[in-house]
């Protein structure tokens, strides 16, 4: 029979070549329902609870898991042929995204398009072109069934925004996401943003069976392993917040290149997070997340973030106020050149979501944001 006819057929092996699976990687904590090994991620909740079970969260007596600088492909000893190893150029945005941080100044925007809908992508990348330097285009809690990251990092990339990606991994096991690793790579991404993901009992798709299969320091490395300008994200509010620094450390070992700092309360800790951070050798650029809220559906969605602490009077003073979206663009541009003027920050991630249906309005007041922030920076 031809080979070209065998699809769905697994080769026959004889029993005496049939090699022991590979051994699962070691845990770092048992009772994990992420399986990670290098954790705590970042839902612990501020009482040290997991965010999925209703216990303490495994990692909160354990010192941060030292990387290890292990394969991630099968063993050796298997009688299958090997994956194919095409060569994979890496992409070429990432090489202008990296001159582009060292020279700082960043300014990054969550991507606010509906999901699964490219006209309204595309809406949203005419609003924001020109006024970021490139989009963070991720998970969403209300909204777990997406494009594929490297295809929107496609649809981005073409239509003329930089693409800075999310992949988590709670929905693929390493061998899918070896594949959107080549595929980022052919689309172009400008950086790929590793997280472990929100368990499948958070969110719109319960009924899904979470993965889990690597966590977010061992996808930085498949991915870094490729070329990818790779980020990782970072809680320093979130439990055990004395380990975070040195989480952050065994990240950067992985290869990871850039930290997303999450919304921990305004400059004061996020300076006392990055200095703590350096005290043990961290080097990479920080970029913190600014709250933009402009309405009541945005102050919404950014309320459900875990772990979230944003400045004092902040929500309120954007609420309160006789034109919400006003006062809070100019809010958010206010505390992204506060952050800027932190050393060792690279950049702002305008961070945060739109209420059902204001997706475009969304964009056009974080282009608004971008547009202060370059022009104050140039002046």
């Amino acid at each position: 029979m031809s080979r070209l006819t065998t699809v769905g057929r697994v080769p026959s092996v004889p029993a005496d070549r049939i090699a022991a699976p590979a051994p699962a990687p070691a845990t770092g904590a048992a009772g994990c329902p992420k399986h990670m090994e290098y954790g705590p991620c970042g839902g612990v909740e501020f009482s040290g609870r997991c965010e999925v079970a209703d216990h303490a969260c495994a990692f909160l007596s354990l010192a941060p898991v030292r990387w290890r600088d292990a394969p991630s492909a099968a063993s050796p000893a298997s009688a299958m042929p090997a994956d194919p190893t095409g060569h994979v150029e890496p992409p070429r945005a990432a090489s202008r995204m990296r001159e582009r941080v060292a020279a700082g100044g960043v300014v990054i925007a969550d991507f606010p398009s509906r999901a699964l809908d490219a006209e309204s992508l595309a809406a949203c990348v005419r609003a924001l072109s020109g006024s970021v330097d490139a989009v963070l285009a991720g998970d969403s809690g209300t909204a777990r069934v997406q494009f594929p990251p490297a295809y929107r990092a496609h649809l981005l990339s073409d239509a003329g925004v930089p693409a800075w990606m999310g992949v988590n991994a709670r929905d693929r096991n390493r061998v899918a996401l070896e594949g959107e690793a080549a595929a980022l790579a052919h689309a172009d991404a400008a950086g790929v943003h590793c997280v472990t993901g929100d368990h499948t009992g958070i969110g719109s798709r319960p009924d899904a069976a979470p993965v889990f299969d690597l966590d977010s320091t061992r996808l930085a490395a498949m991915m870094a392993a490729r070329g990818h300008l790779v980020s990782v994200a970072e809680a320093p509010l979130s439990p055990p917040a004395d380990a975070r620094p040195a989480r952050l450390l065994e990240k950067q070992r992985a290869g990871a290149e850039v930290c997303f700092v999450n919304h921990a309360g305004g400059p004061v800790a996020v300076r006392a997070f990055i200095e703590r951070a350096q005290d043990l050798g961290v080097t990479m650029g920080f970029i913190p997340c600014v709250p933009v809220i402009v309405d009541r559906g945005s102050a919404e969605l950014i309320r459900g973030f875990t772990s979230l602490a944003l400045p004092d009077g902040y929500l309120a003073g954007v609420l309160e106020a006789r034109d919400a979206r006003a006062q809070g663009i100019a809010a958010a541009s206010r505390l992204a050149l506060e952050f800027l003027a932190i050393p060792g920050v690279v950049g702002v991630d305008l961070s945060g979501g739109p209420g059902a249906g204001r997706e475009l309005e969304f964009a056009e007041a974080e282009a608004e944001i971008g547009a202060a922030v370059v022009s104050a920076l140039r002046s």
